[in-house]
């Protein structure tokens, strides 16, 4: 009588964390099949709109030496799918890294921006165009990249020494000194060369166009080493959420897993960010959506913000394509259009939660 009285609950709670689990692979599949959907759609919406037949031709079908149809798929191909590839992974590996950087500075409205990535990267850029002239992307998106890195691990590096090392609000405080000293460089330089600021005007919008497969690839490559430096960390931040002493007690070198934390968040935030621009609150705005839908456990909710982060800068460059058509806006200012208001609403809704 008693042992079936003691198994009963227990038996309760294995059922409902079966339910809770089957519930967010559902979930999980359900954003798969969102993404595919918008992945579709883009390559069938444009200045020039195709249909499913269409941009199964320019897919799939042989070369032709009909003119339209060869057209057909020049756009699709040269034009469409870099574009779509280019929306998913920056958008995957931006959602990634908000919801690391949330996990590791404890502050839910922290973004990759934190870390002086995105002012990095434009530091970079504005500088290797005015000192060696380069204009195309190829050129000079290996420079952001590096411009993103190298500050990712200064304001590291700069929050770990003294008092208050590995403390979450020295990280924040870093990342914005660096940040705010490398945008007044930026502007500096920008203002002093006229290539260099038409270039940065061009960058800064946060755009998925004219980015070919000679980016996207390396590019990609960086994002899947972030990826997997994510995976990797994801029990530890559950218990580093819970407090430094509480993980120390619980085995987390907690040293290590911030330093593997934030080379995974510049991995993936400069390198998307040196691909198509900075994109401002894609990765604050999936985190949240993500914890919603999850909880708090990053073991599903950084999974669900990258595919969030994908959708999401897919979902927005579709729009850019089609409000001003037959020109469009860049994705980067669709995105801070959505992302504007739903901060506020974040400000509103903790100021409610602390009268």
């Amino acid at each position: 009588m008693g042992t079936t009285a003691v198994e009963r609950p227990a038996s309760r709670g294995t059922s409902g964390t079966t339910s809770v689990r089957r519930r967010r692979v559902v979930g999980l599949g359900m954003l798969v099949m969102v993404l595919v959907i918008a992945g579709v759609v883009s390559l069938a919406v444009g200045a020039r709109a195709l249909s499913p037949a269409e941009v199964w031709h320019g897919l799939f079908a042989a070369p032709e030496s009909d003119r339209r149809l060869t057209e057909i798929r020049l756009i699709v191909e040269t034009v469409r799918v870099p574009r779509t590839v280019l929306a998913i992974v920056a958008g995957v590996a931006l959602g990634v890294g908000g919801a690391l950087i949330q996990g590791y500075t404890r502050n839910p409205i922290a973004d990759t921006g934190l870390l002086g990535v995105n002012a990095g990267a434009s530091f970079a850029v504005v500088t290797v165009i005015a000192v060696f002239g380069f204009t195309d992307p190829f050129q000079y998106v290996w420079f952001a990249f590096l411009g993103a890195a190298v500050s990712g691990v200064v304001v590291f590096g700069l929050a770990s020494i003294g008092r208050g090392a590995g403390n979450p609000l020295t990280l924040a405080l870093a990342g914005q000194g660096i940040a705010v000293f490398l945008a007044a460089m930026t502007t500096a330089i920008s203002l002093s060369d006229q290539a260099a600021l038409n270039a940065l005007r061009y960058w800064n919008a946060g755009s998925l166009a004219g980015v070919g497969f000679d980016v996207i690839w390396p590019v990609t490559g960086f994002i899947a080493v972030g990826l997997v430096l994510a995976l990797i960390t994801l029990p530890a931040i559950n218990l580093l959420n819970l407090g430094d002493d509480v993980a120390r007690g619980l085995g987390v070198n907690i040293a290590l897993s911030r330093t593997v934390g934030i080379a995974a968040i510049t991995l993936l935030a400069g390198a998307a960010t040196a691909a198509c621009g900075p994109i401002a609150f894609l990765g604050l705005m999936v985190a949240h959506v993500a914890r919603y839908l999850t909880g708090p456990d990053y073991r599903w909710l950084v999974p669900y913000a990258g595919l969030l982060g994908a959708i999401v800068l897919l979902v927005c460059d579709i729009v850019g394509r089609l409000v001003v058509r037959p020109g469009e806006l860049d994705a980067g200012v669709v995105v801070s259009l959505l992302g504007a208001p739903f901060f506020a609403a974040l400000v509103w809704r903790g100021k409610l939660k602390n009268a």
